[in-house]
């Protein structure tokens, strides 16, 4: 089976006022055969500072850990206290000695992110798969072409291109 792209997601929500929309709306993607969600986490950080951890799937606590490592392989960030987090720094280092590649996001980075929300805040770490993707892939690698870079544009450089206006960049950045 090819496994279409794949992309991390890292999302910020300032005062988390979460009523299941982002779930469904996920659900539908997949639902439509759209994306897949490969593996996602929620880290919130209350008002102290403190930080709590969870994956956001129907696995049991026991397959989270085995099953759902994918983001900390990918950022050696560990789920499941310190056993978890010790297994993430391993699959994080892994993933920066294959093949003489780097991780897509290192541990600093991941720390740094982590570290970096402001209490009464939370981060959603999703892992996707974009199905949608696969047939325009293949075509681009039948045609001897290869993926370059790739990233998201900020609703702020839309503006400056005249695409949005600045108050539409506002609305879409959601003011972070």
């Amino acid at each position: 089976m090819a496994i279409g792209p794949v992309q991390l997601l890292v999302l910020g929500f300032r005062h988390p006022n979460f009523h299941g929309e982002i779930i469904d709306e996920l659900e539908r993607l997949r639902e439509s055969d759209t994306v897949r969600v490969i593996d996602a986490l929620a880290v919130y950080k209350d008002a102290d500072g403190e930080l709590e951890a969870e994956h956001l799937s129907n696995l049991t606590k026991e397959e989270a850990i085995e099953l759902g490592s994918k983001i900390g392989a990918l950022i050696g960030l560990g789920y499941g206290g310190e056993e978890g987090a010790a297994l993430g720094a391993a699959l994080g280092a892994a993933g920066a000695d294959a093949e003489g590649g780097v991780t897509f996001f290192d541990q600093q980075r991941a720390r740094d992110v982590l570290a970096d929300l402001p209490p009464d805040s939370a981060a959603a770490l999703l892992l996707v798969e974009h199905h949608w993707a696969v047939p325009l892939r293949d075509a681009i690698a039948r045609a001897g072409g290869l993926r370059v870079a790739d990233g998201f544009i900020s609703p702020f450089d839309l503006v400056g291109i005249g695409l949005i206006s600045s108050a539409e960049a506002k609305e879409l950045d959601g003011g972070w």
